[in-house]
């Protein structure tokens, strides 16, 4: 059973959930890098619920972000093919492992909360040398049809389905630069729409994964929702009111800061 009581806690978690909201709408960045590290700390859920939970919640918000992108032509779908091919089965092999094992659930906790940490360290890492990595293409002209490097891309999906369904962490800003690296002639908004897009499929697989096992709370989602689809609307409007060197050191910041509360529990 949680150990957390809604019926008190329900106004922090949808101030939580309207704060994290705003800054995704600001920065682009995931909410689970956000949201994940916000339920265990300071919320008080286990983590294998945080991460359930959060997972349908990502899928919920990724997808309303989806259609616009696939709408402005943002979104290369022979990518989102292959990473999908690497995620979805990297996704259910980790959810078969968390199944079949059935581990301790102390010893479960423990470990994806030190996944969670180095999860958000390297995406931290990640938005702050992003802009090293795009600023070398910025000049490549995109050209007619992208070749699509198979196994690497692949290989990327794997990871980032075995890491997002541990964690709720990494498809965006790990994805991304990673991504860039490999598709350095595919423009900016092509490579973010095309991260978002793969990332609908993962995580609602994921999330319904830790669903079939008992790791989601609805109330929870429901709040979750309730506060941060306002910040989300409010924050999209406002990110060009800041500089985007002031918001991605900003950002990194608070990942760390979150990193750093999770390992204090260890």
């Amino acid at each position: 059973m949680p150990d957390f009581d809604l019926s008190t806690l329900w106004p922090m978690v949808i101030s939580g959930g309207f704060v994290v909201g705003f800054l995704v709408g600001m920065t682009g960045v995931g909410a689970g890098s956000l949201m994940t590290p916000f339920l265990i700390t300071s919320i008080g859920v286990p983590p294998a619920l945080a991460v359930g939970t959060d997972l349908l919640f990502a899928s919920i918000t990724k997808a309303s972000a989806a259609w616009p992108h696939h709408n402005f032509g943002n979104v290369n779908w022979r990518l989102v093919g292959w990473l999908a091919m690497g995620s979805v089965p990297g996704s259910l092999a980790m959810l078969a492992v968390l199944h079949m094992l059935d581990p301790d659930t102390a010893a479960l906790a423990q470990f994806i909360e030190r996944a969670l940490v180095a999860a958000l360290v390297l995406s931290s890492l990640a938005i702050l040398i992003y802009p090293s990595v795009v600023r070398g293409h910025t000049n490549v002209s995109e050209p007619a049809e992208i070749k699509v490097r198979h196994l690497p891309t692949l290989l990327l999906g794997l990871t980032l389905g075995s890491i997002v369904t541990l964690t709720s962490v990494g498809a965006g800003a790990i994805g991304v630069v990673i991504l860039t690296l490999l598709y350095p002639t595919l423009r900016t908004r092509r490579l973010i729409g095309t991260d978002i897009v793969h990332a609908v499929p993962l995580t609602l697989i994921s999330g319904l994964g830790h669903m079939s096992i008992g790791n989601t709370s609805f109330a929870l989602l429901g709040l979750l929702l309730v506060g941060s689809i306002p910040g989300i609307a409010i924050g999209s409007r406002l990110t060009g009111l800041l500089p985007g060197w002031l918001l991605r050191n900003f950002l990194a910041l608070i990942l760390c800061f979150a990193a750093y509360q999770l390992a204090q529990k260890l």
